[in-house]
């Protein structure tokens, strides 16, 4: 059958019967009743997939792509010596279905820059379809104004993917969910609390004496849901921070954490400030173990040598942004790493055959 030159296959009228004018929908009553057609076989909307990374990411990248069995795209990208950005497909992408797995972590404007002209050249070379695959949504903190004079850029980031072409948006474990409304274009975020779930009944807990606690107000959803599905009780740590985001202090925690395990559950892990204080503050209220679990780590300094100092036993956190081989070495041993590929992958794959994305997490 040739191929439409639509997105979607054409459906073709039947032919007229002898006589009939056009529009005239009814049996004919001067020959036999013919049984009705057939639908027409669906024509894929898309191409073959392709998987590209840009340089924020690679080994993630290159995982998904193993995880899928498809190879990754070649690309050249790099930087003139003015510092403008220039991308360079090694082989066309025309009509394909193309994922571009691109995190807009630090340097967070290098990054965000390479994504926008990433995507504007694969919609130049007529992808059928782009997928941005953006594992950390870098300016997600500047979601709302929650004082004057200040930009909502979480917002402005959404336009600026939009603008560049990308047709469908997927990304990991928002700081605020309402982001997703800022997009016009589909979009889909993943959760990890499934992975961190699963980590944790592997290693074995004791439900008796364990609790979940959210660091803030804000992240109590989340670890919420932790909870629920260990099974273990809540506790929040009642936290207010400073207008410029440099200082929080510390007032109560909400829930007993007497002589009880603690996981602290947070979206991401930044300059540790805030996890490192609310380890101390547990500590302090008669807590024993303590392991903080959190999807994005980010460890900007001074957050490896926090870390390193803490009274954590364990960080777990997520392969969502690079850990350079320093923070590593500084965090050691009790750094645990969970690879988000496999997830990426089995959505990715779920995307492009037109599978719902929701009946992989039971909706």
């Amino acid at each position: 059958m040739p191929k439409s030159s639509s997105r979607q296959g054409a459906v073709v009228a039947p032919p007229a019967q002898p006589g009939a004018a056009l529009g005239d929908t009814s049996v004919p009553t001067n020959g036999p009743v013919t049984a009705p057609r057939t639908a027409p076989t669906l024509i894929r909307m898309y191409g073959d997939l392709a998987i590209f990374s840009g340089t924020a990411n690679r080994p993630l990248a290159a995982k998904v792509a193993d995880y899928l069995g498809v190879p990754l795209g070649g690309v050249d990208v790099f930087q003139f010596p003015n510092t403008n950005t220039f991308v360079r497909l090694h082989q066309s992408v025309r009509g394909k279905d193309v994922f571009l797995i691109q995190p807009t972590c630090p340097p967070t404007n290098d990054n965000l820059m390479e994504l926008l002209i990433f995507i504007d050249t694969l919609r130049r070379d007529s992808a059928a379809r782009i997928t941005a695959v953006v594992p950390y949504y870098g300016y997600g903190r500047t979601d709302k104004k929650d004082q004057p004079r200040v930009p909502i850029t979480a917002r402005l980031v959404a336009d600026l993917i939009t603008v560049a072409g990308a047709d469908r948006f997927l990304t990991i474990d928002l700081h605020a969910g309402q982001i997703q409304g800022f997009f016009t274009i589909p979009t889909d975020e993943l959760s990890t609390i499934s992975l961190f779930v699963n980590y944790f009944k592997r290693i074995g807990f004791n439900a008796d004496d364990t609790v979940v606690v959210s660091p803030d107000i804000g992240g109590v959803r989340r670890a919420r849901n932790v909870a629920e599905r260990l099974g273990l009780p809540l506790a929040i740590i009642e936290k207010r921070r400073a207008f410029d985001g440099t200082e929080t202090q510390m007032y109560n925690v909400i829930g007993n954490v007497q002589d009880k395990n603690i996981i602290i559950v947070d979206d991401e892990i930044d300059t540790a400030g805030t996890l490192t204080d609310a380890a101390r503050f547990l500590r302090e209220a008669g807590a024993r173990e303590l392991i903080a679990c959190a999807t994005h780590p980010i460890l900007s300094k001074p957050a490896a040598k926090r870390l390193q100092k803490s009274a954590l036993s364990r960080v777990v956190v997520t392969d969502t942004v690079p850990i350079s081989d320093k923070k590593r070495a500084r965090i050691g041993d009790r750094l645990e790493v969970i690879s988000v590929a496999p997830l990426l992958g089995d959505v990715i794959r779920r995307i492009h055959e037109g599978r719902s994305v929701g009946e992989l997490f039971n909706e």
